[in-house]
């Protein structure tokens, strides 16, 4: 029998990524070379090579493919220069210190990825925007409004395709909340989230404990 290359309360953080103020659930893990900041990954939840993650809450069995930048911070568009060095500013002139308050700013700014979600190759999801448990977003696209669950949504700016599934499987799903199960159940349900449908999952599992 073969020992799991993931841990339970160790990140797998690839080589030469740069981790700042963030934290991690089960079984993560952080591709080669990306970059997380003043961010949370729960559970299960991995990033692709290059990943770019800041001020960004990720839920559950998130699925983000490499390139993809999440929270990318802002320049402040309302003031006389776009340049940082008014706000890094210590890193320019010896009497001055960093906008503490444009910093905070900026990180309160969160953007939150729902459970089970996949975010296809160099896509961009903006701060403040929630995506969906469920949804999809296609590579390249740059998500700049909320996406409901099970939404896959596409284009620059991303707009919705088609929903993943029925309304009405869409809301039994979120009923059952599969990605809150225990590792044990996961594991005894295994054969089934490999060989059903969504629909005869939900019906042999709805109702279960």
């Amino acid at each position: 029998m073969s020992t799991p290359r993931l841990k339970p309360d160790v990140p797998f953080i690839h080589p030469d990524c740069e981790i700042t103020d963030a934290t991690f659930g089960q079984y993560v893990e952080i591709g080669r070379g990306s970059r997380l900041a003043h961010s949370h990954m729960d559970d299960y939840s991995y990033c692709d090579r290059f990943a770019d993650i800041a001020n960004a809450s990720v839920g559950k069995f998130s699925n983000i493919a490499a390139f993809v930048r999440i929270g990318a911070t802002d320049h402040p568009m309302e003031k006389a220069s776009l340049h940082h060095f008014h706000y890094r500013s210590a890193d320019y002139f010896e009497d001055a210190d960093h906008d503490d308050a444009w910093f905070a700013h900026r990180r309160s700014r969160r953007t939150v990825i729902g459970h089970d979600t996949w975010l296809g190759h160099g896509a961009q999801v903006r701060p403040e925007v929630n995506i969906g448990h469920g949804a999809v977003i296609a590579g390249g696209a740059i998500v700049t409004k909320d996406v409901p669950p099970y939404m896959i949504v596409a284009g620059i700016p991303a707009v919705p395709m088609r929903p993943r599934f029925a309304p009405r499987i869409v809301d039994r799903l979120m009923q059952l909340a599969w990605w809150d199960w225990p590792h044990a159940r996961l594991r005894s349900a295994l054969d089934d989230f490999r060989n059903l449908s969504a629909e005869e999952f939900l019906e042999h599992h709805e109702g279960t404990s």
